[in-house]
Protein backbone atom coordinates (compact mmCIF):
# COMPACT_ATOMS: atom_id res chain seq x y z
CA UNK A 1 0.00 0.00 0.00
CA UNK A 2 1.73 2.54 -1.28
CA UNK A 3 1.59 7.09 1.06
CA UNK A 4 -0.42 9.48 -0.75
CA UNK A 5 1.72 12.88 -0.87
CA UNK A 6 -0.78 14.39 1.78
CA UNK A 7 -0.05 11.37 3.62
CA UNK A 8 3.52 11.51 3.89
CA UNK A 9 3.83 15.08 4.73
CA UNK A 10 1.54 13.90 7.39
CA UNK A 11 4.09 11.69 8.53
CA UNK A 12 7.04 13.70 8.10
CA UNK A 13 5.75 17.02 10.29
CA UNK A 14 4.89 14.75 13.36
CA UNK A 15 7.85 12.58 12.85
CA UNK A 16 9.47 15.73 14.62
CA UNK A 17 7.31 15.58 17.29
CA UNK A 18 5.01 18.37 19.37
CA UNK A 19 6.67 22.72 18.32
CA UNK A 20 8.52 23.53 21.01
CA UNK A 21 7.10 27.25 22.33
CA UNK A 22 9.24 30.16 22.83
CA UNK A 23 11.18 30.54 25.81
CA UNK A 24 9.76 34.05 26.64
CA UNK A 25 6.30 33.03 25.83
CA UNK A 26 7.27 30.02 28.82
CA UNK A 27 8.60 32.40 31.17
CA UNK A 28 5.71 34.68 30.76
CA UNK A 29 3.06 32.05 31.54
CA UNK A 30 5.71 31.13 34.70
CA UNK A 31 5.51 34.34 35.90
CA UNK A 32 2.39 35.90 34.85
CA UNK A 33 1.77 37.98 38.38
CA UNK A 34 4.75 39.77 37.69
CA UNK A 35 3.84 39.94 33.84
CA UNK A 36 1.04 41.54 34.41
CA UNK A 37 1.65 43.62 37.81
CA UNK A 38 4.86 45.53 35.12
CA UNK A 39 1.76 45.81 32.59
CA UNK A 40 -0.68 47.32 34.89
CA UNK A 41 2.23 49.99 36.08
CA UNK A 42 3.05 50.84 32.16
CA UNK A 43 -0.25 51.41 31.61
CA UNK A 44 -0.88 53.84 34.34
CA UNK A 45 2.26 55.68 33.32
CA UNK A 46 1.55 55.89 29.69
CA UNK A 47 -1.62 57.23 30.36
CA UNK A 48 -0.31 59.72 33.12
CA UNK A 49 2.31 60.96 30.48
CA UNK A 50 -0.32 60.86 27.43
CA UNK A 51 -2.52 63.30 29.40
CA UNK A 52 0.22 65.68 30.62
CA UNK A 53 1.51 66.07 26.65
CA UNK A 54 -2.32 66.56 25.51
CA UNK A 55 -2.71 69.19 28.19
CA UNK A 56 -5.19 67.30 30.32
CA UNK A 57 -3.16 67.76 33.20
CA UNK A 58 -1.53 70.38 34.50
CA UNK A 59 2.89 69.02 34.65
CA UNK A 60 3.43 72.40 37.01
CA UNK A 61 0.94 70.66 39.87
CA UNK A 62 1.31 66.95 38.98
CA UNK A 63 4.26 66.56 36.87
CA UNK A 64 5.00 63.90 34.39
CA UNK A 65 6.92 60.74 34.04
CA UNK A 66 9.28 61.69 32.16
CA UNK A 67 10.74 64.34 34.55
CA UNK A 68 10.18 62.15 37.26
CA UNK A 69 12.63 60.15 35.99
CA UNK A 70 14.92 63.07 35.25
CA UNK A 71 14.58 63.74 39.11
CA UNK A 72 15.19 60.56 39.71
CA UNK A 73 18.36 60.95 37.95
CA UNK A 74 19.47 64.13 39.53
CA UNK A 75 18.63 62.82 43.11
CA UNK A 76 20.38 59.85 42.90
CA UNK A 77 23.58 61.30 41.26
CA UNK A 78 24.25 64.32 43.42
CA UNK A 79 23.78 62.02 45.89
CA UNK A 80 20.69 64.17 47.58
CA UNK A 81 18.47 61.49 48.01
CA UNK A 82 20.59 59.23 50.21
CA UNK A 83 20.32 61.06 53.76
CA UNK A 84 16.93 60.98 53.64
CA UNK A 85 16.42 57.76 52.42
CA UNK A 86 19.07 56.54 55.65
CA UNK A 87 16.95 58.36 57.98
CA UNK A 88 13.88 56.61 57.15
CA UNK A 89 15.72 53.47 56.63
CA UNK A 90 17.01 53.88 60.59
CA UNK A 91 13.30 54.86 61.81
CA UNK A 92 11.95 51.71 60.12
CA UNK A 93 14.65 48.92 61.06
CA UNK A 94 14.84 50.26 64.70
CA UNK A 95 10.70 50.23 65.31
CA UNK A 96 10.78 46.79 63.19
CA UNK A 97 13.17 45.29 65.11
CA UNK A 98 11.94 46.27 68.26
CA UNK A 99 8.22 45.46 67.08
CA UNK A 100 9.80 41.72 66.78
CA UNK A 101 11.38 41.36 69.73
CA UNK A 102 7.85 43.03 72.09
CA UNK A 103 4.93 41.51 69.24
CA UNK A 104 5.97 38.13 68.81
CA UNK A 105 6.29 36.90 72.41
CA UNK A 106 3.25 38.85 73.44
CA UNK A 107 0.79 37.23 70.94
CA UNK A 108 2.61 33.43 71.51
CA UNK A 109 1.79 34.41 74.88
CA UNK A 110 -1.76 35.82 75.02
CA UNK A 111 -2.45 32.95 72.40
CA UNK A 112 -1.88 30.27 74.84
CA UNK A 113 -3.38 31.93 77.79
CA UNK A 114 -6.82 32.22 77.50
CA UNK A 115 -7.41 34.50 80.97
CA UNK A 116 -4.64 36.99 79.25
CA UNK A 117 -6.33 36.99 75.85
CA UNK A 118 -10.27 37.68 76.78
CA UNK A 119 -8.56 40.80 79.28
CA UNK A 120 -6.82 42.28 76.40
CA UNK A 121 -8.58 41.75 73.61
CA UNK A 122 -10.79 44.66 73.91
CA UNK A 123 -8.11 46.95 74.36
CA UNK A 124 -6.04 45.19 71.48
CA UNK A 125 -8.70 45.85 68.83
CA UNK A 126 -9.38 49.89 70.28
CA UNK A 127 -5.73 50.22 69.48
CA UNK A 128 -6.30 48.47 66.04
CA UNK A 129 -9.30 50.47 65.21
CA UNK A 130 -8.39 54.03 66.56
CA UNK A 131 -5.69 55.46 63.73
CA UNK A 132 -2.77 56.07 65.46
CA UNK A 133 -2.02 59.21 63.80
CA UNK A 134 -4.33 60.74 67.04
CA UNK A 135 -1.94 59.70 69.36
CA UNK A 136 0.93 61.85 67.59
CA UNK A 137 -0.24 64.62 69.91
CA UNK A 138 0.57 62.87 72.71
CA UNK A 139 3.73 60.96 71.76
CA UNK A 140 5.15 64.41 70.68
CA UNK A 141 4.43 65.70 74.59
CA UNK A 142 6.01 62.72 76.38
CA UNK A 143 8.80 62.37 74.07
CA UNK A 144 9.42 65.48 72.08
CA UNK A 145 10.04 66.29 68.66
CA UNK A 146 13.35 63.88 68.00
CA UNK A 147 13.63 60.27 66.73
CA UNK A 148 12.82 59.28 69.88
CA UNK A 149 9.10 60.39 69.24
CA UNK A 150 9.42 58.99 64.95
CA UNK A 151 10.59 55.66 66.04
CA UNK A 152 7.62 55.35 68.68
CA UNK A 153 5.04 55.81 66.01
CA UNK A 154 6.57 53.17 64.02
CA UNK A 155 6.70 51.12 66.64
CA UNK A 156 2.66 52.23 67.86
CA UNK A 157 1.73 51.85 64.06
CA UNK A 158 3.97 48.43 63.78
CA UNK A 159 2.88 46.18 66.94
CA UNK A 160 -0.94 45.69 66.43
CA UNK A 161 -0.83 43.47 62.85
CA UNK A 162 2.07 41.60 64.23
CA UNK A 163 0.48 41.09 67.82
CA UNK A 164 -3.18 40.03 66.29
CA UNK A 165 -1.79 37.62 63.56
CA UNK A 166 0.37 35.97 66.10
CA UNK A 167 -2.48 35.30 68.82
CA UNK A 168 -4.64 34.06 65.70
CA UNK A 169 -2.33 31.54 64.93
CA UNK A 170 -2.19 30.84 68.16
CA UNK A 171 -5.61 29.96 69.05
CA UNK A 172 -5.72 28.58 65.65
CA UNK A 173 -3.10 25.70 66.36
CA UNK A 174 -3.92 22.06 65.23
CA UNK A 175 -4.58 20.47 68.43
CA UNK A 176 -2.77 16.97 66.86
CA UNK A 177 0.44 18.96 67.77
CA UNK A 178 -0.66 19.93 71.34
CA UNK A 179 -1.08 16.18 71.81
CA UNK A 180 1.80 14.65 70.30
CA UNK A 181 3.86 16.89 72.51
CA UNK A 182 1.94 15.83 75.31
CA UNK A 183 2.60 12.52 74.89
CA UNK A 184 6.29 13.54 74.05
CA UNK A 185 6.73 14.98 77.65
CA UNK A 186 7.53 18.30 76.13
CA UNK A 187 8.50 21.04 78.13
CA UNK A 188 6.81 24.54 78.33
CA UNK A 189 10.29 25.74 76.62
CA UNK A 190 10.31 23.22 73.89
CA UNK A 191 7.00 23.09 73.31
CA UNK A 192 6.82 26.63 72.59
CA UNK A 193 9.84 26.54 70.65
CA UNK A 194 9.59 23.15 68.39
CA UNK A 195 6.20 23.43 68.09
CA UNK A 196 4.34 26.21 69.08
CA UNK A 197 6.57 28.98 67.20
CA UNK A 198 7.19 26.99 63.78
CA UNK A 199 3.32 25.96 63.55
CA UNK A 200 2.29 29.49 64.15
CA UNK A 201 5.12 30.88 61.57
CA UNK A 202 2.61 31.76 58.56
CA UNK A 203 0.69 33.93 60.43
CA UNK A 204 3.82 35.47 62.24
CA UNK A 205 5.46 36.41 58.42
CA UNK A 206 1.88 37.92 56.95
CA UNK A 207 1.75 39.73 60.58
CA UNK A 208 5.29 40.99 59.82
CA UNK A 209 4.02 41.41 56.28
CA UNK A 210 1.12 43.21 56.94
CA UNK A 211 3.73 45.64 60.00
CA UNK A 212 6.18 47.15 57.36
CA UNK A 213 3.66 48.60 55.14
CA UNK A 214 2.29 50.01 58.40
CA UNK A 215 5.67 50.74 59.99
CA UNK A 216 6.74 52.71 56.37
CA UNK A 217 3.18 54.59 56.68
CA UNK A 218 4.23 55.82 60.00
CA UNK A 219 8.03 56.95 59.70
CA UNK A 220 6.37 59.38 56.40
CA UNK A 221 3.34 60.48 58.68
CA UNK A 222 5.98 61.04 61.83
CA UNK A 223 8.20 62.95 58.96
CA UNK A 224 5.41 64.97 58.06
CA UNK A 225 4.71 66.18 61.42
CA UNK A 226 7.53 66.29 63.26
CA UNK A 227 10.47 67.81 60.57
CA UNK A 228 13.75 66.61 61.36
CA UNK A 229 14.61 64.64 58.30
CA UNK A 230 13.60 61.54 56.39
CA UNK A 231 11.55 61.15 53.19
CA UNK A 232 8.79 62.40 54.36
CA UNK A 233 10.37 65.52 55.47
CA UNK A 234 12.01 65.50 51.55
CA UNK A 235 8.63 65.25 50.01
CA UNK A 236 6.96 68.24 52.37
CA UNK A 237 9.61 70.44 51.80
CA UNK A 238 9.95 69.65 47.96
CA UNK A 239 6.19 70.23 47.48
CA UNK A 240 6.10 73.71 49.88
CA UNK A 241 8.95 75.00 47.40
CA UNK A 242 6.22 73.83 44.26
CA UNK A 243 9.33 71.28 42.77
CA UNK A 244 6.66 68.79 42.26
CA UNK A 245 9.25 66.43 39.67
CA UNK A 246 11.29 66.28 43.01
CA UNK A 247 8.65 65.39 44.95
CA UNK A 248 7.07 63.05 43.05
CA UNK A 249 10.07 61.17 42.74
CA UNK A 250 10.38 61.18 46.76
CA UNK A 251 6.80 59.57 46.88
CA UNK A 252 7.78 57.41 43.70
CA UNK A 253 11.15 55.75 45.93
CA UNK A 254 8.75 55.40 48.96
CA UNK A 255 6.73 53.31 46.54
CA UNK A 256 9.49 51.04 45.62
CA UNK A 257 11.18 50.88 48.82
CA UNK A 258 7.70 49.81 49.84
CA UNK A 259 7.05 46.96 47.13
CA UNK A 260 10.37 46.13 47.86
CA UNK A 261 10.48 45.10 51.21
CA UNK A 262 6.88 43.40 51.42
CA UNK A 263 7.72 41.03 47.76
CA UNK A 264 10.98 40.34 50.59
CA UNK A 265 8.51 38.72 53.27
CA UNK A 266 6.52 37.36 50.87
CA UNK A 267 9.09 35.41 49.38
CA UNK A 268 10.70 34.53 52.70
CA UNK A 269 6.99 33.58 53.46
CA UNK A 270 6.55 31.69 50.40
CA UNK A 271 10.55 29.92 51.28
CA UNK A 272 9.96 29.05 54.88
CA UNK A 273 5.74 27.96 55.04
CA UNK A 274 5.37 26.03 51.60
CA UNK A 275 4.13 22.98 54.05
CA UNK A 276 1.40 24.99 55.53
CA UNK A 277 0.30 25.68 51.74
CA UNK A 278 -3.00 23.69 50.93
Amino acid sequence: MSLTKTDESFSLDNSYGPRKEPVWLVWGRSHSKVVYGILGVVIVLAAWQITATLGLVNVTIASDPIRVIKAEVSLFSSGQIWGPLGVTAQEVGWGMLITLVISIPLGLILGRVTALYDMTEPIINVLNSVPYVLFLPVIIFWFGIGQQSRVLLVIWAATMPLIINTTAGVRNLNTDYIRVAKMCCAGRWTFYRSVLFPATLPYILTGIRLSIARALVGAIVAEFFLSGGGLGYFVQVATSNFDMDTAMAGIFIMAVVAVVLTRFIGRIERRFTHWSQG
